[in-house]
């Protein structure tokens, strides 16, 4: 069938509107006339593989990447130039908040991380036929792992660590069919965690420390599935600087993608306090604050309690504000099933959340039926974000000005600072 492209969808495939119904085309761009053919179903629509590109958009160019759309799934958009690609994703934000009632919000031009910057890479691997070894992203919409020898997303750090991890893997016995290797690129160096479906003994664990003294990794963690991870190996200490505090940040620790986007992110927040004229030393409610990412930089000018979920992140979080003299107090909450409630809230001047994909529902139940005047709301999703801001915006609340900032170049992901008043 021949189709012309409509729009992006939120994945970021073409979507060509047809009397059958919307059909999805990976690898396409708006204006677009392409030849398809049929794949299935998807969701209430159809799939679609592309056949031949008839009429190519202006804004498409040559993908820099050789495992794109071939093979590997976790890039969407590397065929389409950078002013355009700017736009939708800045679009995606303008949009979420018209969803959201606020069609007229000031959002601010994006801010764009650079390729080859991303300093977190969490990496599939399956043993193949024959002893090989598979390592890379998931194929788009499948289980099959794409075997990279290249990222143009990651640090370079990170991707020369492609070709002896494989190596060293395929003669660990512990990985007999699956696994993953989370790699974190700190200032220490690369960190490893390795989870594998097979047990480890003190061979392998000195295996692994040879390869971690040879390739700079300081600390080799290892779990067995999805357990909890232990040190495998470890050579030396790991840093992270967080505003200039040192963090020691726990094996898999989520991180902001890279130092561009983490940058423009903690600005942006500050931007939306200031904006708000917060009084200095007034008390501001971290949630969701993972090892301290934004807890460390509020702390200069508020008194911040920092709440989180995860046992080695609020760890990670604590050692690193006593050693600070204590401008951060650290809590343990799982804010999923133990939301703050309004008369807890209500004795701070402002909030900051950044909660994971899913968004806060539960808590911006509390935080509406709270006094807090001031919610700076750190989004990864955009859907989530319009479902919470709605709720948000019909208590009362009025968005101040927002951030759009791309952290996943190439990718239909979108990280957003929102900030909001009572």
């Amino acid at each position: 069938m021949e189709v012309t492209i409509a729009r992006l969808g939120s994945a970021g495939d073409g979507v060509a509107e047809t009397p059958e119904g919307a059909v999805y085309l990976p690898g396409t761009l708006p204006g677009e006339r392409v030849a398809a053919r049929l794949a299935g179903r998807r969701g209430e629509g159809l799939a679609a593989e592309v056949v031949e590109i008839l009429a190519p958009s202006p804004h498409r160019v040559t993908p820099p990447c050789p495992h794109f759309l071939v093979e590997c799934g976790a890039c969407a958009l590397q065929h389409m130039a950078v002013p355009a690609y700017a736009a939708w994703k800045r679009d995606r934000l303008v949009e979420a908040l018209d969803r959201a009632g606020q069609p007229d919000a000031p959002v601010a031009d994006i801010v764009l991380a650079p390729a080859g910057t991303r300093r977190r890479a969490d990496l599939a691997l399956r043993r193949l036929q024959g002893g090989a070894m598979a390592l890379g992203f998931h194929a788009r919409g499948s289980a099959a792992v794409a075997d990279l020898v290249t990222c143009h997303v990651l640090d370079p750090a990170l991707v020369a660590l492609f070709r002896p991890l494989r190596e060293m893997l395929r003669r660990l016995p512990a990985l007999k069919r699956e696994g993953s290797a989370v790699l974190n690129l700190l200032d220490s160096g690369p960190d490893l965690l390795l989870r594998t479906d097979g047990p480890l003994d003190a061979t392998q664990r000195a295996t692994l420390a040879a390869f971690g003294t040879a390739h700079g990794i300081p600390r080799i963690a290892w779990a067995s599935g999805t357990g909890l991870p232990e040190n495998a190996a470890q050579s030396g200490p790991v840093r992270l600087m967080l505003s200039g505090v040192a963090v020691a940040p726990p094996p898999g620790a989520f991180l902001q993608a890279a130092p561009v986007g983490e940058a423009a992110i903690i600005a942006a927040v500050q931007d939306r306090l200031a904006a708000q004229k917060l009084p200095v030393r007034s008390r501001v409610a971290d949630l969701y604050a993972g090892i301290g990412t934004l807890s460390f930089p509020l702390a200069a000018r508020h008194r911040v309690a920092a709440y989180e979920g995860d046992a080695a992140a609020v760890a990670a979080l604590d050692a690193a504000a006593r050693r600070e003299g204590g401008r951060v107090e650290a809590i343990r909450r799982d804010l999923a099933y133990r939301p703050l409630l309004p008369a807890e809230l209500n004795g701070f001047g402002a909030v900051v959340l950044d909660p994971p994909y899913a968004g806060a529902v539960e808590q911006v139940a509390q935080i509406v039926r709270s006094k807090v005047p001031v919610v700076v709301y750190v989004s990864c999703n955009p859907v989530a974000l319009a479902r919470d801001a709605a709720v948000l915006v019909k208590a009362g609340f009025k968005v101040t000005g927002a951030v759009p900032v791309d952290q996943f170049p190439w990718s239909p992901h979108l990280e957003s600072v929102v900030g909001f008043r009572r």
